[in-house]
């Protein structure tokens, strides 16, 4: 009887993009937890196998297989394995349809059909208000309209067919595990911040005013734990309340500047209202400005 009621008390947790930036932090987290078995899906178009974290259980291999390459049933996925890039997505349309819609599509069916809880990452591009020519975040580029759709198709999926769900929304999210700006794959943070202990110059995109909600990875973490415990067929918000200009983090890491011409994906966003979150017990608890602060002390010893 013991046996029974500890085996009950396993959880299976399956991460899609687990040996990506953020998956490899989830998943980093989540073994921690010796109840949970914990297995990473990754195409490893952007994920490295220097992500793996001991203690989890890795299957290569594209969404759209996750049918055939998942042969249990978990208790809880957490769908974070999709194409994430605004502006490289213009040049490549095939490769968001395939990762964002094909295969998000397929692990929408592998949810419906096993009936297990679904975390979806959604895109916080989707709130981004209108530029002065009409276009909205959400048209901006493939990626953000693939995302929009997605995740009104995860809304509806769980309607539809009764099944549980939450949706959460990052918010420029930098950190342990950022991949630089060796391509356009690259991360501002990390991006901004190799430069500076390469002592290169920051290129930013004109006008350099366009602002953003930089999230520290461990506090996006924090929320998805607890979306993924706690949340209830909702949308969350994960989000800092430190909103700043791309020239003002340059600012914060010193250095030069080169100014690049504006694209067709410029944008600017804000701080999005983070009380459902915060219902459930989050909390923001790092700053950008202390991020930089520390890899600055640490350049200089």
């Amino acid at each position: 009887m013991i046996a029974f009621m500890s085996e009950k008390a396993k959880k299976t947790i399956l991460v899609t993009g687990g040996a990506g930036f953020i998956g490899s932090n989830l998943i980093e987290r989540l073994v921690q937890d010796p109840n949970n078995r914990v297995v990473s899906l990754d195409n490893y178009f952007t994920g490295k196998k220097e992500n793996h974290i001991p203690g989890a259980e890795y299957i290569e291999g594209h969404t759209k297989d996750i049918a055939k390459l998942i042969n249990f049933t978990p208790d809880l996925v957490y769908h974070l394995g999709e194409y994430s890039r605004v502006a490289k997505s213009l040049e490549e349309p095939e490769l968001v349809w395939d990762l964002n819609i094909a295969g998000t599509l397929s692990v929408l069916e592998f949810w419906r059909k096993t009936k297990c809880k679904l975390v979806y990452a959604g895109s916080s591009t989707k709130f981004v208000s209108a530029r002065d020519d009409g276009v909205e975040g959400r048209d901006l580029s493939p990626y953000t309209w693939a995302k929009a759709i997605n995740s009104e198709l995860v809304h509806n999926y769980g309607r539809w067919y009764d099944l549980p769900y939450s949706t959460t929304y990052f918010y420029n999210v930098y950190g342990h595990g950022e991949r630089g700006g060796v391509d356009s794959y690259g991360t501002v943070i990390e991006t901004f911040k190799q430069n500076f202990l390469n002592n290169r110059p920051h290129e930013v995109r004109m006008p350099g005013t366009q602002t953003r909600a930089f999230t520290h990875v461990n506090d996006t973490i924090d929320a998805l734990l607890l979306v993924g415990e706690k949340g209830v067929r909702d949308e969350y918000a994960v989000s800092s309340q430190d909103v700043c200009s791309l020239l003002d983090v340059v600012n914060m890491f010193g250095g030069d500047v080169a100014m690049l011409p504006q694209t067709k994906t410029s944008r600017s966003s804000g701080a999005m209202d983070t009380a459902k979150l915060e219902a459930l017990g989050w909390k923001q608890k790092q700053t950008l400005e202390d991020y930089i602060r520390k890899i600055k002390e640490e350049s200089s010893k």
